[in-house]
């Protein structure tokens, strides 16, 4: 074996060295280097010799192995060398060609001007997995055993999980308002954050609908927040959004997580408030829902209902940026049609 390795390395070295090409020069790489190569055939072959035989022959197989190596890249320095890069000489009086510029798609700039805006009003950035698990997404936020939205016409349950029960059965995040019980859990009260992110339900989709979207939620959680603040804070946040002051009305909703809850629309600016197809011809388009975590929330998070309340809203991310663009269909967000996205760069 001694000597087919020195055979081996005297034909080796001169094949690389008198390569011609980078194509040759890489065949015989494969040739000797290989994970089918001459010198890998010969070191798998040493398991059935001696200890010191094995050890011996090893590292001469291994000292060629790097003398090849060496060899290749002195070889692929000499074949640069000799390449010609003015073969073909380019016209230096030919224009040259405008780079494209990409931009942020309209959800994300939105998304940050949300995060700069909540910001300066001095709350953090919260995120959290897009798999969530029924304890989170529904045990935890005072969901009935027998809700709709559990059953798997609304909410994409991971398979293998889907007959499980709480922590141990997964699903893609129907909504983020279960990040809120995990931030709790985690650091307590008082507490400012929002969380930005993508949820998934199983929803026959159109103008206003899509099976994924966009959600950014906020939360206080403090002794005796007012209603009236919250209010505030809404009106504020969607002033410096969109750069005026926004036309919106409260109104009463029921959410299983919140008590009491409202629901916050703001003036359609498709249509100024006249009527359309996006509005549904009322002039009003639905923007976050919310209202004061529930008192089983709370609880859920180890926290006293009877020391502290709080704030909540979930906006609809893609609307709003639809109500900020007056685009009338949710469904070119996700189009990846250039002629649409490239307005807004």
């Amino acid at each position: 074996m001694r000597d087919q390795l020195s055979e081996i390395r005297v034909k080796g070295l001169d094949a690389f060295a008198t390569a011609e090409t980078s194509e040759t020069l890489e065949s015989l790489r494969q040739h000797y280097l290989g994970k089918k190569g001459v010198l890998t055939e010969i070191l798998k072959g040493l398991g059935k010799l001696s200890p010191d035989e094995r050890r011996e022959l090893g590292q001469l197989a291994n000292k060629i192995k790097q003398l090849f190596l060496q060899a290749i890249e002195e070889r692929k320095e000499g074949l640069l060398d000799k390449a010609s890069f003015l073969e073909i000489r380019p016209d230096l009086t030919i224009p040259g060609f405008d780079i494209a510029s990409g931009g942020l798609h309209p959800i994300t700039q939105m998304c940050y001007d949300l995060n700069d805006a909540f910001r300066s009003l001095n709350f953090e950035i919260f995120s959290e997995d897009e798999i969530s698990s029924e304890l989170y997404a529904f045990d935890y936020l005072n969901f009935p055993p027998d809700h709709p939205a559990r059953d798997t016409m609304d909410t994409y349950w991971l398979e293998g999980t889907e007959n499980k029960r709480g922590a141990e059965r997964l699903c893609l995040r129907p909504h983020l308002t279960g990040a809120s019980v995990r931030y709790l859990q985690k650091h307590g009260a008082p507490a400012r954050f929002v969380y930005p992110g993508t949820v998934f339900r199983n929803e026959s989709t159109d103008a206003r609908h899509e099976r994924a979207f966009y959600q950014y939620e906020a939360l206080i959680v403090d002794r005796d927040f007012s209603f009236s603040s919250g209010l505030l804070l809404v009106r504020t946040i969607l002033e410096k959004v969109f750069g005026y002051d926004v036309p919106v009305r409260m109104r009463a909703g029921f959410f299983p997580f919140v008590e009491p809850g409202f629901e916050i629309d703001m003036q359609c600016s498709v249509c100024n408030g006249e009527g359309c197809h996006v509005c549904q011809h009322v002039g009003w388009i639905e923007v976050m829902p919310g209202g004061s975590p529930h008192p089983n929330v709370l609880r859920a998070a180890g926290l006293d209902p009877d020391i502290w309340s709080g704030f909540y809203i979930n906006i609809g991310l893609d609307r709003l940026v639809m109500m900020r663009y007056e685009i009338d269909d949710v469904r070119l967000f996700r189009s990846a049609d250039l002629r649409f996205l490239e307005q807004f760069k």
